[in-house]
Parts: structure tokens; C-alpha cells; sequence
């Protein structure tokens, strides 16, 4: 049943048509393939991998998936072998089918935007989605959520290869298909924020005081435990809270943690 399967994959183009875009550019200069490799096979290590965290690699100049590590087989039903020799067509195989249509969606979002800005800007730019997969032969649906980042950028400023960190959900989350999130820096030093329920463009500047707020709540302090540590009263943080939240254009403590969680501030 694999062979059949993997030979079905071979001979069709399902998915990748929707990366026609990506392959297409005028990729410029050589890159050290088997240093990338061997940094990401550090990375692994180094950030310890776990049973529900896989980090991949997709490669856009021939769509395949450049590297991958973690207990895909476990988590999907497919072979480890589906994935070496046809990586990219056996992750969109295994994605949710409802979630398919947004996330081709997406990808054209990313492809748009990431070629609109300048090349420093493309150094900064990240997204992030959260999505569903469905185990081969359980039917198991599983949430998974990853943070994605540019991993080599040509001389021209071409997109080549990203790097996805995912990491398994445990429990589902709120929303009920596939969400997503992009940010990068303008070359003003600005935040630019953009998801999918509030898909305008958001300039973000945070102070320096907020900043350390940020840092705070992603650590998990509550309001007094903020005060005490900034030796500001609880009062103080509230308002810059508030201030916070209405830059981020969140509408909650819940959605505020998400989008800051999402990008690095």
C-alpha cells in the first residue's frame, strides 16, 4: 500500500501547482546545501526534540522538502520515506481537507507580500499558521501550530528555503480551521502585524516600557507581579496594558498573549 501510494504522489502534481509561483523565481548564487543540513541536524539537537515537535524544510526551487526531523511516521501514518522523496506532496496530503483551500489561500498572501518589500525587510518577515493534520490510517485529527521563518534568502532576495518549527496542540484550540499570521520590520524599524481576522496592515511600536511588559506576560506574570517587578503600581500596568492591547489590535488578554506569542518584540 505505501508503494502505491508513493508512486500515486510521484506521478501528480495536486499540491505543488499552487507553488508554481515560488519555484518560478530567478534564483541567483550557490548556497552550501550540506552546511544548512548540518546546522539544522544541530538545531534539532539543541533544542531537544520531542515526540510532538517536527522541524522541516521546504525548498522552493524544486518544491521538495529539504530536510525534516522528528516522529513524523508516529504522527501522520506516512513512511518517513513519503516525505524524503515526495515531501511537499505527502504534507499537503495529510493536511485537513478543509483546511486545504485556506491555506493555498495563504500562501499566495505570503508569496505577494514577501516580494513587496525591501530586501532587508525580507530578513525580518516570519508567519505563522495553525492548522490540522489527519493520521494516514487511524483518521485521527491532531492541531498542530508552527512558527515559520525565511531559512536562506538568495542575492536577489528570493525566497529559497523556510524553516518550520511545529509543535503538536494537546488540547484543540478556539478556532475551528486554519488560521494564520505574518509580521516583519519595516526598514522605519515599525512593526508590521497582518492575520487572518484582521487582514490589514498593522504598524506596531511598543515602548521600551511595553516591551518589558511584553517580556513579562509571555513569561506568565500577573498584573501585581509586573508592578512589583517594573516597581511601578498595578494601576500603571493596567494602562499600559490597555495601550498594549489596543496597538496589537487585540480584543482580549487571550488574543493579546497569541499575537505575542506569534513574533518576536
Amino acid at each position: 500500500m505505501d508503494k502505491v501510494l508513493l508512486k500515486d504522489l510521484k506521478k501528480q502534481d495536486k499540491y505543488t501547482k499552487f507553488f508554481k509561483d515560488w519555484k518560478e523565481q530567478e534564483f541567483q548564487g550557490e548556497i552550501d546545501e550540506q552546511k544548512l543540513k548540518d546546522e539544522l541536524a544541530t538545531l534539532s539537537k539543541t533544542i531537544g526534540m520531542q515526540e510532538s515537535l517536527v522541524i522541516a524544510c521546504f525548498d522552493y526551487r524544486n518544491l521538495n522538502l529539504a530536510f525534516f526531523t522528528g516522529n513524523v511516521e508516529k504522527l501522520t501514518g506516512y513512511p518517513e520515506s513519503m516525505f524524503r522523496n515526495k515531501g511537499m506532496e505527502t504534507s499537503f496530503t495529510m493536511i485537513h481537507p478543509e483546511d486545504r483551500p485556506e491555506l493555498f489561500r495563504f500562501q499566495k498572501i505570503v508569496f505577494d507580500v514577501f516580494h513587496g518589500l525591501s530586501i532587508p525587510e525580507r530578513h525580518t518577515f516570519e508567519f505563522s499558521y495553525t492548522t490540522r493534520w489527519v493520521h494516514r490510517t487511524t483518521g485521527e485529527v491532531i492541531w498542530m501550530t508552527s512558527k515559520v521563518r525565511p531559512y536562506v534568502i538568495d542575492e536577489a532576495g528570493n525566497f529559497i528555503m523556510d524553516l518550520h518549527i511545529i509543535v503538536q496542540l494537546l488540547t484543540a484550540p478556539k478556532i475551528k480551521s486554519y488560521d494564520w499570521s505574518y509580521s516583519y520590520s519595516k526598514d522605519d524599524g515599525s512593526k508590521i502585524i497582518v492575520t487572518k481576522n484582521s487582514p490589514m496592515d498593522k504598524s506596531v511600536k511598543l515602548t521600551s516600557k511595553e516591551r518589558e511588559i511584553v517580556n513579562l506576560v509571555l513569561e506568565g506574570k500577573e498584573s501585581k507581579e509586573i508592578g512589583e517587578k517594573l516597581n511601578i503600581s498595578i494601576f500603571t500596568v493596567a494602562t499600559h496594558r490597555k495601550n498594549i492591547l489596543r496597538k496589537l489590535g487585540a480584543k482580549n488578554v487571550g488574543e493579546m498573549v497569541k499575537i505575542l506569542a506569534s513574533y518576536d518584540f
